[in-house]
């Protein structure tokens, strides 16, 4: 039983052992695991903020390019717009040009037509009239005294008239 003695426990010896472990636990508690544990919070808070931030600006530059995109969408239609009805106004002109000059061709025409009737009606009168006085100094020469004068105008009357049909 001499081993016995060998294996005592103390008491006391424990009670101050788990004194000194809790003291011990208190003091790295008080002044190690509280101020590393705040500055810990402190570093999780700050990169919190720091995501919170960089999660906002993202939302912000979405909103941006959504705007952006909804002004280059409104931009390019604008545009579009103003091209199309470019064009409806440069074919309605082109038309109305068109239709002008057609118009003024066609009183050209008509005008020239005109004119050309008018000229050959009195080139006829003038070669009529040439033609009267030719004959009736050819007809005054060969039958100056066979002919009246009134005969003599029927006469070239009637051949004028065969002239014409």
């Amino acid at each position: 039983m001499q081993s016995l003695s060998i294996i005592s426990v103390n008491i006391w010896q424990i009670l101050i052992s788990f004194a000194n472990l809790a003291i011990l636990t208190w003091i790295m508690k008080k002044f190690l695991f509280k101020p590393v544990k705040k500055v810990l919070d402190e570093r999780r808070e700050n990169i919190d903020s720091a995501y919170a931030r960089a999660e906002k600006a993202e939302a912000e530059a979405e909103e941006h390019r959504k705007n952006y995109d909804a002004a280059m969408r409104a931009a390019k239609q604008t545009t579009d717009q103003m091209i199309s009805d470019a064009a409806r106004m440069a074919e309605r002109r082109g038309s109305e040009i068109e239709n002008e000059a057609r118009e003024r061709a066609q009183e050209i025409r008509r005008q020239a037509e005109e004119d050309a009737r008018l000229e050959k009606k009195k080139a006829e009168q003038d070669i009529r009239r040439e033609i009267a006085d030719v004959s009736t100094q050819l007809t005054e020469k060969l039958l100056e005294r066979e002919m009246k004068p009134e005969d003599h105008r029927g006469l070239i009357d009637s051949f004028l008239q065969e002239l014409d049909g």
